[in-house]
């Protein structure tokens, strides 16, 4: 009588169950990398607007010029800002070495500033020039983590002494 020995190894039978609980795992955590995605996006955003915020202050008092961060968004693209210096009076020029900064176009920009450019104008004293206490606000916004009931609008309301409120809320 001869015994037959199994081989070492896995079966096919059990790589496809293997397989198949995997992609069911997949699945189900899938929504949940999405939102933390979204909500990362939408939070990365709005510290890189203060960041800017902070280092164009910075800038101004250390190098007793005006500096502004300028928000544009040029038909049918995303927002974008950066850091710009007064070269003369009223002309302004992009910062030697600083990047244009692009909010990313899922997110809704509401910029209330009271220069008709749209930008946070900082003194050499580090102070908001041209201040207006009811046109101070940044405020990013997400449709996809509202339909997910998450926290979706992060608000940032700039103050005369250049400092910045920063919220979150839901609508």
């Amino acid at each position: 009588m001869t015994v037959q020995r199994s081989r070492p190894g896995i079966s096919f039978l059990e790589v496809i169950v293997v397989l198949g609980i995997m992609g069911i795992l997949a699945l189900a955590i899938s929504p949940a990398i999405l939102n933390v995605l979204k909500n990362r996006s939408l939070e990365g955003s709005a510290r890189g607007i203060i960041m800017e915020l902070n280092r164009a202050k910075n800038l101004a008092i250390k190098n007793k010029i005006a500096v502004r961060v300028h928000f544009d968004q040029a038909s049918g693209r995303p927002w974008t800002y950066g850091l710009e210096r007064e070269d003369s009076a009223g002309t302004w020029e992009r910062w030697p070495g600083s990047t244009l900064r692009v909010i990313p176009d899922d997110l809704q920009v509401a910029v209330n500033l009271p220069t008709p450019d749209l930008a946070v104008e900082f003194s050499p004293l580090g102070i908001v020039d041209g201040y207006v206490a009811t046109l101070n606000s940044i405020v990013l916004s997400s449709l996809q983590l509202k339909a997910l009931n998450q926290p979706d609008v992060r608000t940032l309301v700039i103050f005369a002494g250049g400092s910045v409120r920063y919220t979150k809320s839901s609508t």
